[in-house]
């Protein structure tokens, strides 16, 4: 991989757009490709409403583009997008041979989210399954992580070198922003 330094600095962060609580079908993703901290580059796809596609879909829209070569590491805004699309961390490190990064603002409430998956969401068991398949919540640098092929000590570093406007990694924000901006006409809201 090549590094400045032995550090990770070229990444690209996912979030999804909003969506309605009754929307069905489709939800748009969205990827901000940074360099360090410069923006280098957007991606886009699709991915199912509470579905079972979004490790795919991440998987090829990162291989697929051309910033695929010079990428370091992926990071996710959450486990699940687009409802409780949940990405499997593990295989879609494997998938890009490069780590992943799981990051949330607040400890998320796993007990919640169980509940919800057991008791309202198709496939919930396998989809929970792959969220504590996952590993632990940690803190980290101020954040919660989970992640796939890096250490506590490159995820803080990660997180120390991508966050430059407050706490959350630029990749995320910027991609939070833009996918906010396409689906409402403008950004709101914090990440």
């Amino acid at each position: 991989m090549n590094q400045r330094r032995g550090r990770l600095t070229h990444l690209v962060g996912f979030d999804d757009a909003p969506f309605e609580r009754s929307h069905r079908g489709d939800v748009l993703l969205v990827g901000a490709v940074y360099a360090g901290t410069r923006l280098t580059g957007v991606l886009s796809g699709k991915v199912r409403r509470d579905g079972v596609n979004a490790t795919g879909v991440i998987a090829r829209t990162v291989r697929d583009s051309r910033f695929w070569p010079q990428l370091h590491a992926v990071l996710l805004q959450g486990i699940s997008v687009a409802g409780f699309n949940v990405v499997d961390i593990n295989l879609l490190a494997q998938m890009l041979e490069r780590p992943v990064l799981v990051v949330s603002r607040r400890r998320p409430d796993m007990a919640a989210i169980r509940r919800a998956l057991l008791q309202h969401v198709p496939g919930g068991s396998r989809k929970w399954k792959r969220i504590e398949e996952a590993g632990p919540v940690e803190s980290v640098a101020g954040l919660w992580v989970q992640r796939a092929g890096l250490s506590p000590a490159q995820a803080a570093q990660v997180l120390r070198d991508s966050c430059s406007n407050g706490n959350v990694p630029e990749p995320l924000r910027a991609a939070h922003l833009i996918a906010g901006g396409i689906v409402r006409g403008e950004s709101r809201g914090r990440v």
